[in-house]
């Protein structure tokens, strides 16, 4: 089974998402077909990822157990429980870019951020996510920041690439 990685980030949620949450709940739960996917998805468009004070909301209010929600939550790959960082780091492990030393890549880049994969700094400012095909097999390996690509990368790149955001501070 796959590791969890839950963020040390404090969760920052306002009164402004919370009722839009609620609402939004409210009418997936009148729906002809009420779900916790569809509520997982809308919760995540709200807040842009699912922190266990909103996985407590959907339980509650769709009248499953938080087992339920976070079962679905840590199931499907397009939900996220950990916020993404202020400079959102991304490689892709699809075919091209693995057999390219993406893997290589990922690990040269937790060192420089002294973070593990899923992981987002205690301040906020960067994370780093694996991620499947970007769709940029051309420029293989690949490595997104926020929508920023920087493509036919070698290990040798990433200290200078980190070191630009970090002077962006």
């Amino acid at each position: 089974m796959a590791e969890i990685k839950l963020t040390t980030v404090t969760f920052k949620g306002t009164a402004q998402q919370e009722a839009e949450l609620r609402k939004v709940l409210a009418e997936i739960k009148a729906s002809e077909h009420p779900s916790v996917m569809t509520a997982l998805q809308r919760a995540q468009g709200i807040y842009g990822y699912l922190p266990i004070e909103v996985q407590t909301i959907i339980a509650d209010e769709m009248g499953v157990s938080l087992e339920e929600v976070f079962g679905v939550a840590t199931f499907y790959s397009q939900f996220t429980l950990n916020p993404k960082g202020q400079y959102a780091f991304g490689v892709c492990l699809g075919t091209a870019c693995y057999v390219k030393g993406s893997g290589d890549i990922v690990a040269k880049l937790q060192e420089c951020l002294d973070l593990k994969d899923g992981e987002t700094s205690a301040d906020g400012k960067y994370s780093i996510a694996s991620t499947r095909c970007v769709g940029c097999c051309g420029l293989a390996p690949v490595m997104t920041v926020n929508d920023e690509v920087y493509g036919r990368l070698t290990v040798k790149d990433v200290p200078g690439i980190v070191a630009k955001y970090r002077a962006m501070q």
